[in-house]
């Protein structure tokens, strides 16, 4: 235990002295020593310098040894798969992107995933062997009682009842599967705006509409693994669709998903509409409708379309509102994370525009706030889903050697 929380300080706050590590743990000096020599045998700390700039003899510092373990994740689209490999201080030090051909592909998905996996790798310095632990992120989710992935439709290749055996068969280390907006949250709750927060609701908005519901501090899967699939749900102001796994779209994304927006702007007589896939035109629109509500000289100058710009983000943000209400009846989060690329471009504007709307819809009043982490928020959370996993193993110095 001692080893543990001396590695996870360092972790956190390294590198750190004996001293100081002996202070936060509440470890005598001789302990502390005991430990960092222990750590260092195993090959999990090691030096990095001596403090300066302090009265009295420079103290050895030590920090977390960062080559002691690495772990990869990988998320999945239909039209690529990322993947990265970070050291065990989840710093990434290996990136690799594979691009599928359109839609589908007819290489098979265990050779793209182990050609993801062995290219992230190699980019790392290191050979698949050396990674200690995968998690691979994908839209839908793999039903715990099957195997099979659910409520994915659009992912040619990856529904074959043997792949999660195959997968494990071709691969050289242990492999676990989590829905990427899952996986998002996990890294918004670990690095970014739901750190501290043990009941929250991420909405993600990119290719499809869906949340992740963290309840007491845990993910909330569900029985088949589809909680949070909300795009599939009955809402005021959409039509009713039934045979939503067929059309893989149901009432909540007819209402406020990606594809929406583009046709709502030719409705108020926009244009041109951004042209490419539906994530990247929505959110350029939310972009610049953004622009004209934050300066409303240039509203003005640009008279009746910046009107339609404003009209296009407050009726959007209405559609957004509709369908968290239903959540925020049922689970009653303290928190909601806006993520995704769609909602991440209507930053703090349409953020207040949401929590406004919201604020009549629903009884209670949980706090809106815009995802922090960058870049790619599902493959920072397949990694940080990995080095946990990874840390629990590696940091075990109660394991026999």
């Amino acid at each position: 235990m001692n080893d543990r929380a001396a590695l996870d300080l360092l972790l956190a706050q390294g590198p750190l002295s004996r001293t100081r590590i002996g202070k936060l743990t509440g470890l005598s000096k001789p302990t502390a020593s005991q430990l960092l020599a222990r750590l260092e045998a195993a090959g999990l700390v090691r030096a990095t310098g001596t403090t300066e700039g302090r009265p009295g003899p420079n103290a050895q510092l030590y920090g977390v040894n960062p080559t002691a373990a690495h772990a990869a994740g990988l998320d999945v689209r239909p039209e690529g798969i990322r993947a990265a490999v970070a050291d065990v201080t989840g710093r990434t030090v290996g990136e690799y992107a594979l691009r599928t051909p359109g839609r589908h592909s007819d290489r098979p998905v265990v050779e793209l995933v182990t050609e993801a996996v062995d290219g992230a790798a190699s980019a790392a310095g290191l050979t698949p062997g050396e990674v200690h632990r995968l998690v691979i992120g994908t839209p839908g989710a793999f039903d715990p009682n099957t195997g099979r992935l659910r409520y994915a439709s659009h992912l040619p290749g990856w529904h074959s009842p043997t792949l999660l055996d195959d997968l494990a068969a071709a691969l050289p280390m242990p492999v676990g599967y989590e829905n990427d907006v899952n996986l998002a949250a996990v890294a918004e709750q670990r690095l970014g705006a739901a750190r501290g927060h043990d009941d929250f609701v991420l909405l993600w908005n990119e290719d499809g509409l869906g949340a992740a519901l963290v309840i007491g501090g845990r993910l909330h899967r569900g029985w088949t693994g589809g909680a949070g699939e909300v795009g599939f749900l009955p809402v005021p102001g959409a039509p009713l669709m039934r045979q939503v796994t067929k059309t893989n779209s149901g009432g909540y994304q007819e209402l406020a998903g990606a594809q929406v927006v583009a046709r709502l702007a030719r409705r108020l007589g926009i244009v041109p509409v951004p042209q490419g896939p539906h994530p990247e035109a929505a959110a350029t629109l939310i972009g610049r409708a953004v622009d004209h509500l934050a300066d409303p000289e240039t509203s003005r100058h640009h008279g009746r379309i910046g009107d339609a710009y404003q009209d296009l983000l407050r009726t959007y943000a209405t559609g957004l509102a509709t369908g968290l209400a239903s959540l925020v009846s049922v689970l009653d989060p303290q928190l909601i994370v806006l993520s995704g690329s769609v909602l991440t471009a209507g930053g703090e504007a349409l953020r207040s525009l949401v929590q406004a709307e919201l604020a009549d819809l629903a009884a209670s009043r949980p706090k809106l706030v815009v995802g922090t982490v960058d870049g790619h928020p599902v493959l920072r959370g397949a990694l940080e889903s990995a080095l946990a996993a990874t840390r629990d193993e590696v940091f075990d110095t109660s394991r026999a050697p």
